[in-house]
């Protein structure tokens, strides 16, 4: 038995409370690992009272093998502790062999019946209620569609401050042109938004700042008049509640821009600023003209008009948990993305959480994360992160014909096995996003596209489509992956296709409660590499099986038994190449791995 490749810990991702009963244990074994038992006891109870069979005192319950990851497996177990406390160990076998697994390390049988006693187990010394990780249940019933406001839509009068160009649907634009989109623009395309199945609806950053994008904050507490007032947010959420929308606005909190008051205060008055510690400023003067790999001051990346702000800073601290409680009182919204949210202070976080949830308990903090995200997911900081592992996993399979089936199934269950069950259910799926070129130019072609989006609306998380990509919308990276919506030109061949199929996705994901769970099963019914399949199922034994054709011939899928949902390609029992098959299997069948 390969012992190198076994691990647990009792705590983050591995060992955590799914509830104020349960306990969630997972361990990561060889491939070799044929069967894994868990031992466990109340660490008071008293083990002449406990069934033994090897020497070593515990009830014993089989663990459930899990998910495959590359080289390795994943086994799970839910314990329900009769006391509220936990102590335990694993017995692992394979190839002929069995082994101890405890707090201390890995022993034989042997080893471990003379050692008895005096081995430690893991151990949960008590359930606190507290400690149950608690996510907003809205989120992963949520759709969501992303909005970069000047190029959404416009309506009403034209900021008369700036030069605003023609609407122009079609061709390139740049970060330095400005077409006019506006909060009243939205609010005017909430019933189309609606219409399409969206619920949840995430507004890139609208307060006053330096460019277009509005990463640079100048004024947190003042929305840029070219995109509207306090009266036209307040009503956007408003209608947007009304319609069932909930509504997220992004805080640019770990950087602002080069207008902003304390940061100019420092301009003038240098060292003697009240504000010369709000930020994390090496040298002077300070020269914004240039980059900053000088390292005379601290930036977001070396953009020198994006000086870093110091979370650790109390009166940052304090600042910033007020403009988020003017947020929500004002405008009455449901959540807020933290930009760069991995940048900021720990410190930080927590307060903020503990501010916002006090002013309104089901308010969703997302965290922009481009990485593992389990330091930030403790139940203390955020509720979910951006998801970007999915996209990437997603995203290369599709473009690379050399990653198999295996690969996509190992990478998928390498990201969901990441962070405890609470967080797979708010995770922040996406495809493409302002940061990166868009879905349908990334895809090459319309099969690819959909393939892509079938995967998105039947994974466990929270989704969201980027403005535009409902219909297919063009560009490459940014800023060309930031052009204003083609209102005028919706009825093309291809844009309506699209917008079709992503509604009828959507509808399925809003329909069936197996797409909106955190249960999921590959199967390995077909042979062929590049044949994607898996089950999703819900907790009344209902499943939801996908098919997804991703290689160069026709596959017949003539012996599945499901009833058919949705199709695309699929003719005669025969999956073309790019096909898609969605289907509900008869009540209780659930193929497994």
């Amino acid at each position: 038995m390969n012992i190198g490749s076994i691990y647990h810990r009792a705590s983050a991702e591995m060992c955590y409370m799914r509830s104020e009963d349960e306990v969630v244990i997972h361990i990561r074994t060889g491939m070799d690992v044929s069967a894994v038992t868990i031992v466990y006891s109340d660490p008071f109870e008293d083990p002449r009272l406990i069934p033994d069979s090897d020497g070593i005192w515990g009830y014993r319950e089989k663990m459930i093998y899990d998910k495959e990851l590359t080289d390795q497996k994943w086994w799970t177990v839910v314990i329900r502790p009769k006391w509220k406390r936990l102590k335990y160990h694993f017995v692992l076998e394979g190839c002929g062999e069995t082994f101890l697994l405890f707090e201390e390390g890995i022993f034989s049988v042997e080893k471990a019946r003379h050692y008895g006693a005096n081995l430690a187990d893991f151990t949960i010394p008590w359930m606190n209620p507290k400690d149950v990780i608690r996510v907003p249940e809205w989120v992963k019933d949520t759709i969501w569609y992303q909005i970069f406001p000047d190029r959404f839509f416009r309506k009403g009068d034209i900021c008369e401050k700036e030069n605003i160009l023609k609407w122009r649907e079609e061709g390139t634009v740049s970060n330095g042109e400005r077409f006019g989109g506006n909060l009243k623009g939205i609010t005017e395309k909430l019933d189309y938004l609606h219409e399409l199945g969206i619920s949840g609806i995430y507004l890139m950053p609208i307060h006053s700042a330096g460019t277009v994008h509005h990463y640079d904050t100048n004024d947190y507490m003042r929305i840029d008049p070219c995109l509207g007032s306090d009266d036209d947010m307040r009503l956007l959420v408003k209608k947007a509640h009304s319609l069932g929308i909930r509504v997220m606005m992004d805080a640019v909190f770990n950087h602002c821009g080069a207008q902003f008051a304390p940061w100019l205060d420092i301009v003038k008055n240098g060292r003697s600023s009240i504000y010369f510690d709000w930020f994390f400023i090496n040298s002077l003067p300070l020269d914004i003209e240039r980059d900053t790999m000088d390292g005379r001051y601290y930036t977001f990346s070396f953009f020198s008009n994006m000086p870093k702000l110091n979370t650790n800073n109390d009166e940052v601290v304090e600042y910033f948990k007020k403009v988020c409680t003017s947020w929500i009182t004002e405008y009455d919204i449901d959540g807020i993305r933290l930009d760069a949210g991995n940048e900021v202070s720990h410190y930080f976080i927590k307060q903020l959480n503990h501010t916002i949830k006090d002013l309104k308990a089901d308010f969703y903090l997302l965290c922009e994360n481009w990485h593992d995200s389990i330091s930030w997911l403790n139940g203390e900081e955020f509720d979910a992160v951006t998801n970007y592992m999915f996209s990437d996993i997603t995203g290369r399979f599709f473009m690379d014909v050399d990653f198999t089936k295996a690969d996509f199934i190992h990478g998928m269950n390498a990201c969901y096995t990441r962070y405890p069950e609470q967080y797979i259910r708010t995770c922040f799926n996406m495809l493409d996003s302002h940061d990166t070129p868009r879905l349908f130019t990334r895809s090459g072609g319309y099969d690819v596209f959909l393939q892509q989006l079938a995967v998105l609306f039947t994974f466990p998380g929270s989704p969201c489509i980027y403005y535009g990509t409902e219909i297919a919308m063009e560009g490459s990276l940014d800023p060309d992956c930031r052009r204003c919506m083609p209102w005028n030109s919706m009825d093309t061949d291809v844009r309506k296709k699209a917008r079709g199929d992503v509604r009828a996705l959507i509808r399925l994901r809003n329909e069936k409660a197996a797409l909106r769970s955190t249960e999921y099963r590959f199967t390995c019914q077909y042979e062929d590499d590049r044949m994607i399949e898996y089950n999703r199922m819900d907790s009344d034994g209902n499943t939801i099986r996908v098919l997804l054709n991703c290689s160069d011939h026709a596959i017949s899928f003539c012996n599945e038994k499901g009833h058919v949902l949705f199709s695309y390609k699929t003719e005669n029992g025969n999956m073309k190449p790019g096909s898609v098959c969605i289907m509900k299997l008869p009540q209780g069948d659930c193929l497994e791995k």
